[in-house]
């Protein structure tokens, strides 16, 4: 199985999920997207992420996200499952839950680590444009629940950082300075950006957020 890497384009499936058949790449449309799995259905961990992603529904569609979950588990026992994360989590879950019981897509994507288990799932992240290219991918082990909130900061940047030629620093959040890319010269970024440019060294030059 070939390792995937950023700008890859992700590989295209065919799926039932708990919203029907997804065909993956025509599901994406001229969306952004986060892929991400879970060890299992009924584990506490995931009940509060599903929940949390629910929550944050308002947030990822004003940055054309969808959202699509993952788990080796039965469409049935997903469908149970979302009772109890509706029920616990005080939320509606309304993105699909991907059912990969033959472990096909989990394979596909590298999701199985046999290290930490031969049967399930890790909790992988992939962000895919819209261009189905892999943007980002994070693997956290079993035991520790995502970061939602980081995950639209890093979906903020990367939406900027394609639009303009700007990098985000450290901690950076959606409205405070970028720094110009290395790619172009000075000269260039103060016409390019007539919000103006702060130089602290020829290779870091601040300006505000782009619009």
């Amino acid at each position: 199985m070939a390792t995937l890497r950023l700008g890859d384009e992700a590989p295209d499936f065919i799926s039932q999920s708990t919203l029907g058949e997804i065909n993956f790449h025509e599901w994406i449309g001229d969306s952004w997207v986060i892929l991400f799995s879970h060890p299992a259905d009924y584990t506490p961990v995931c009940t509060t992420e599903l929940g949390a992603v629910s929550k944050l529904k308002s947030e990822f569609e004003k940055r054309n996200v969808k959202t699509i979950a993952l788990s080796v588990d039965t469409i049935e026992q997903h469908l149970s499952w979302i009772n109890d994360i509706n029920e616990t989590q005080q939320t509606k879950v309304e993105f699909p839950i991907i059912a990969d019981a033959d472990k096909k897509i989990s394979e596909l994507y590298d999701m199985i680590h046999p290290n930490a288990s031969l049967t399930h799932t890790v909790r992988s992240v992939f962000i895919i444009g819209p261009d189905k290219k892999i943007k980002l991918m994070i693997t956290y082990p079993a035991s520790t629940g995502r970061n939602f909130n980081e995950l639209l900061r890093v979906i903020d940047s990367l939406q900027l950082t394609s639009k303009f030629n700007v990098v985000t620093p450290v901690n950076w959040e959606k409205g405070e300075d970028c720094i110009v890319s290395p790619a172009i010269s000075t000269e260039d970024a103060k016409q390019k950006f007539p919000k103006g440019v702060k130089e602290i060294k020829p290779y870091l030059r601040y300006t505000p957020e782009p619009e």
